[in-house]
């Protein structure tokens, strides 16, 4: 009992340094809205793109962050083969005696593939808004991948935007 509470003691340890995109989201709009959109290009590098809208603001895209991680491939457990051994003793003549040992096994399943090996891309993408004067007025998450390790925001990986706990 001891050991399944201080398991699962661990895993919500682990899971609570792990950040959303939308806690990401939160730590980067309080800490960009209202600076100047330069100082973060500065910072992550130049836009991918910019939009200029009929208000006067400009829509940057920005994406950073590019990694490609190897996933494994995953394979089935085959059950232990199960062997019969079977022991007979026969009397051939009178007193002579002959014991005769078999020994028979279920066929051996090799593991199975599950899932094969595979390549994912992590990365972050943003969506800012800055208005005429270059201020950030609005900064979101558009397409943002797990993290690399345990983070569940690959923004919150690039941006250092892990929410003080």
């Amino acid at each position: 009992m001891r050991l399944r509470l201080a398991a699962a003691a661990a895993v919500a340890i682990i899971l609570s340094g792990c950040t959303t995109t939308e806690e990401a989201n939160t730590v980067i709009q309080s800490r960009w809205v209202g600076q100047p959109v330069e100082v973060f290009f500065t910072q992550y590098g130049p836009p991918v793109s910019e939009f200029p809208m009929a208000s006067g603001n400009v829509l940057y895209t920005w994406r950073g962050g590019d990694k490609t991680r190897y996933i494994a491939p995953t394979y089935s457990t085959p059950t232990p083969a199960q062997t019969t051994t079977r022991t007979e003793t026969k009397e051939t003549k009178p007193g002579v005696t002959v014991t005769r040992t078999t020994t028979t096994g279920i066929y051996q399943p090799q593991p199975q593939m599950i899932s094969p090996p595979r390549y994912e891309e992590l990365f972050c993408e943003l969506q800012i808004t800055a208005d005429p004067s270059q201020r950030i007025v609005a900064i979101r998450a558009s397409n943002d991948t797990d993290g690399e390790g345990l983070s569940f925001s690959r923004c919150a990986e690039v941006l250092n935007a892990h929410p003080q706990r």
